[in-house]
């Protein structure tokens, strides 16, 4: 059930009017109630509507991203993408990460119940989706880019991570790789789940080494299995930073890429073109994921409805001389 602006009046002890104050940033509200009023609303999780807050005090126009961590190797496409589209339209952006954990999360959450900004981007933190959708459900607009599977309650801009894993391995079947050693990420992210289905469909294997999307990851794997004797052909990871370490850890042992075994990422992050030899790897669409999520979140603010159904942006084979 929604919490109301009456909820938050009855739990403080003061009327609405001066909730409302609160939330619209009003000096007529001495400080030790205005801080005993914004205690409450975090407390209960009360966002108040953006009608109500454009009525009392006009948009803000300015809309926020919640991300995991600026480190993620594809997030600078993601968020060039944002802020193209969202300085196009007028609007500022405010950023916050959850580098700090659960103290990033309370920080973010001080600043929807302030309603510093209209609407918000997410790619999502770990184990912050219940929270998000109860922002969502408590009024405010959200667009998740990248779902990883979770399919939440509320928009969603993906990405086809099945028919990736599929592209990538009809393309090792047609160089005649039949052997493929399959590099994945953490199981229980979905694209992670769909891309390995995705490779199987088409070129089947057990030989399945679970990541962490880590250079690590990537070279130990390899160096473990070339150890135990195994046998491969090619190798599929499921990000370029773990197919940047299967290169490294080929080369050391004296095996040609692609002669000896071809390699194929996930991504094509900067990076990818660079490698040596250069990585033949699934595109991610991303910085157009974050233009598409951005402007659902400024049609919605603007009264457009938002689509029921995720929007689907097509992942590409990039051919590149690893796996030629």
């Amino acid at each position: 059930m929604r919490v109301t602006i009456a909820d938050v009046a009855r739990e403080a002890g003061v009327s609405k009017t001066t909730v409302s104050r609160v939330v619209n940033a009003k000096d007529e509200v001495d400080g030790s109630t205005a801080a005993r009023v914004r205690e409450v609303i975090a407390q209960l999780g009360y966002v108040p509507s953006s009608g109500a807050v454009g009525l009392a005090r006009g948009s803000s126009r300015t809309v926020a991203m919640l991300v995991p961590s600026l480190t993620w190797p594809w997030m600078g496409e993601v968020l060039q993408g944002v802020v193209d589209t969202v300085e196009a339209a007028d609007y500022g952006l405010l950023l916050f990460t959850c580098n700090r954990g659960a103290e990033s999360v309370r920080r973010f959450t001080d600043q929807v119940s302030a309603r510093a900004f209209d609407g918000l981007l997410v790619v999502e933190p770990e184990n912050t989706l219940d929270h998000l959708t109860a922002l969502h459900r408590g009024g405010l607009p959200i667009v998740l880019i990248d779902d990883r599977g979770h399919h939440p309650e509320f928009p969603s801009v993906v990405t086809t991570n099945r028919e990736g894993g599929a592209s990538a391995a009809r393309h090792l079947l047609a160089a005649g790789r039949t052997r493929p050693l399959v590099i994945t990420g953490p199981q229980h992210f979905g694209c992670v789940r769909d891309r390995l289905d995705g490779f199987r469909t088409v070129l089947p294997t057990d030989l399945v080494v679970h990541g962490d999307f880590t250079e690590r990851s990537g070279r130990l794997a390899v160096e473990q299995l070339l150890a135990s004797g195994a046998d491969f052909d090619s190798v599929f990871a499921h990000n370029d930073i773990s197919a940047a370490g299967v290169l490294r850890a080929l080369r050391a042992a004296g095996r040609s890429v692609p002669d000896d075994v071809a390699v194929v990422g996930f991504d094509d992050i900067p990076m990818a073109e660079h490698t040596e030899p250069p990585l033949t790897t699934v595109r991610q669409p991303t910085r157009r994921m974050g233009e598409t999520a951005a402007r659902l979140l400024l049609s919605h603010l603007g009264g457009t409805p938002v689509p029921e159904a995720p929007v689907v942006l097509p992942t590409e084979l990039v051919v590149r001389h690893s796996a030629p």
